[in-house]
């Protein structure tokens, strides 16, 4: 008879447990486009009005072209992130495209909020992370049609080994993963110089060098 019950019973606790184990309650809503006229959160943005959701907002053809140019890093980067492709919002994936001329480098960087999944497309690259709690430092070199996985958090590189362009594709575990690039976030604050250069070693006219490139002050 118990048994019974509990057999009874589990649709319904499938729906009103709290996800791994209410995975059925996230299927009573397909999808959630995000109303970026809002704010987004930790879950992501608000849900437009379904009555507004077209056909594009499923659509993102950005990736198909190479996207802005990076200076001084010879690189050219489009993304479809939540921002711009309202339609992965809340499910945990988005993608971006980057372009490498020769000698072109992604420069230290990483996502706060996800794992990044490398496929190149073109070309041969230097790909590598260092490890957060052993400064261990593991890399490949990548030919066209390979993947590398870089965990979330990790600090992160590529750069162009090769005699001609490379481009990749990256996916992420986040419809947002946020960038954050050591570079922009040493150099392109209003930091004094001499705090920089007490917290990096380098030597004052170094700080002031690389704050003119990236548009630092102070």
């Amino acid at each position: 008879m118990a048994k019974a019950v509990l057999l009874l019973l589990l649709p319904l606790l499938l729906v009103l447990l709290p996800p791994p184990f209410g995975c059925v309650a996230q299927l009573a809503k397909e999808f959630c486009v995000a109303d970026l006229a809002s704010t987004d959160t930790p879950a992501g943005y608000p849900c437009k009005l379904q009555a507004a959701v077209t056909a594009d907002d499923f659509y993102y053809r950005g990736l198909g072209t190479t996207g802005p140019i990076i200076q001084p890093f010879k690189i050219s980067l489009s993304s479809a992130f939540v921002t711009n492709f309202p339609g992965v919002n809340g499910f945990g994936i988005s993608a971006a495209r980057v372009d490498l001329a020769v000698g072109g480098v992604v420069p230290l960087h990483w996502h706060p909020a996800a794992t990044e999944l490398i496929f190149v497309l073109e070309g041969t690259l230097s790909c590598g992370f260092i490890s957060a709690t052993s400064n261990r430092v593991y890399t490949n070199t990548l030919y066209k049609g390979d993947l590398m996985v870089l965990p979330q958090g990790q600090q992160h590189f590529q750069y162009n080994i090769g005699n001609t362009t490379a481009a990749a594709l990256s996916t992420y575990s986040s419809h947002n993963p946020v960038v954050q690039t050591l570079d922009f976030a040493l150099f392109a604050n209003n930091l004094p110089t001499e705090v920089v250069s007490k917290v990096t070693l380098l030597d004052d006219l170094q700080v002031k060098k690389l704050k003119a490139i990236f548009g630092g002050t102070g």
